[in-house]
């Protein structure tokens, strides 16, 4: 059978899916080091929970991972639900909706549901031992079944992008012809980045922010299964929409094409993040003292959804620039970015809690955790590959010998590979 043919922007975005999950490690890695965070002033039970985001505050601090983090926050997890939009339109087209959902509810669902029975309550253990002077395994089980809602950790991606797949698939389902309709429109708009990013932006403004607005930029559900972030799920369905759409357009076509007009200008994207990023921070730190004018806060909220298109559409830029060569290594971390994803929270947050009474520097336990994190997450799914079960549980990709591995034609080869799992 003979392989696909290369596609620049597939390999680009192979490497941008490298990228991205070492960037969510090294955010997680270095969570416990910020200093914006105070000093934990409740216990594992009591409100406001605050190590659902924090499982691990260290006395080490360092303001540069305040930035970084601050960074991430605003672009990254709306960056992945783009990238999971971009092949939809193959998949669903290809599987039909009613296979293509059962396919997504066993790709997402499985691992979620393994996730909060095993993975997640393995993770916040050191939360709980750092908060409590009496620990006791049975007591934590007691105080994690008490909680009023059901501790998501990291997973919470998982269950917001299966909703949206399903979504979806059910609009294939009746009226096909509204993503053909936005793939062709996504096809003309990307060949004109900046306003493609315009209309991201008005668009990202009316689903963000009435909500933040209403709940407030910080605020998390505190009842039941699902975590959710009030003001940020119909941000994400833009962004996942907007993959979608580019997607269907296809990958060397408008705004992800390799020799197109986003690639050749990354430095100017490059500038739109960095100002749009300090622009944020600048008027939301006029509201983090208390009530402030509507007029701020609206600024601040805005300000939000031009940061996170600009970091987005830097980041895509940038690899397109830097990331057409291929190399073993980013192919396999690409590979298995679900999979780390999955993983990766336990191995930090214990690291985390073992470094406590380390007096290192708070560089130095970041650079620390990462690299711990990243090795171990990294062998801990090369060796579930080898176990039939695994790949249900942590969604690993499935081992195939080297005539039949899916590298050379890039993104689109894999996403075949993996639904076929």
């Amino acid at each position: 059978m003979p392989r696909p043919s290369t596609s620049r922007s597939s390999v680009a975005l192979d490497n941008l899916r490298a990228v991205v999950i070492l960037i969510v490690l090294a955010f997680h890695s270095v969570l416990a080091y910020v200093e914006w965070i105070p000093s934990r002033s409740s216990g594992f039970s009591d409100p406001p929970y605050g190590w659902r985001a924090f499982p691990i505050i260290d006395a080490h601090r360092w303001f540069g991972f305040d930035l970084f983090c601050a960074w991430q926050d605003v672009y990254l997890m709306s960056l992945m639900f783009f990238l999971s939009g971009l092949f939809v339109w193959p998949s669903v087209q290809r599987k039909q909706s009613f296979r293509y959902a059962r396919d997504r509810l066993a790709r997402l669902g499985i691992p979620f549901a393994f996730g909060l029975l095993v993975l997640v309550p393995m993770a916040l253990y050191p939360a709980y031992l750092a908060s409590t002077a009496n620990p006791s395994l049975s007591d934590y089980a007691h105080r994690y079944l008490a909680l009023p809602f059901v501790p998501n950790g990291q997973l919470w991606f998982l269950w917001q992008l299966l909703g949206l797949n399903l979504v979806a698939a059910a609009i294939y389902f009746i009226a096909p012809n509204v993503l053909r309709a936005l793939g062709r429109w996504s096809g003309a708009a990307g060949q004109r980045p900046v306003y493609y990013f315009a209309v991201l932006v008005v668009v990202s403004a009316v689903a963000y922010v009435p909500l933040a607005l209403f709940f407030t930029p910080w605020a998390w559900s505190n009842s039941g299964v699902l975590s959710v972030q009030w003001c940020r799920p119909l941000l994400y369905a833009v962004y996942f929409f907007a993959g979608i759409g580019v997607g269907t357009a296809g990958l060397d076509i408008g705004l992800i094409a390799a020799e197109g007009a986003l690639a050749r200008r990354w430095k100017l994207w490059l500038g739109v993040a960095l100002m749009s990023l300090f622009g944020w921070m600048g008027v939301t730190s006029q509201t983090l003292d208390g009530p402030a004018p509507v007029v701020i806060d609206v600024a601040a909220d805005f300000m939000f959804v031009v940061a996170c298109a600009g970091g987005c559409f830097f980041l895509i830029a940038s690899s397109l620039r830097f990331g057409l060569h291929r190399s073993s290594l980013g192919a396999s971390l690409s590979a298995n970015a679900y999979s780390l994803y999955l993983v990766h929270y336990s191995f930090v947050v214990w690291l985390q809690y073992t470094l406590l009474t380390s007096s290192l520097f708070a560089p130095f336990k970041g650079a620390i955790v990462f690299g711990v994190a990243l090795t171990a997450s990294w062998f801990t799914v090369l060796a579930v590959q080898r176990v039939p079960l695994g790949s249900l549980l942590l969604a690993a990709p499935p081992r195939v010998p080297n005539r039949e591995a899916p590298s050379s034609g890039g993104a689109y080869a894999r996403i075949q590979q993996i639904d076929s799992q």
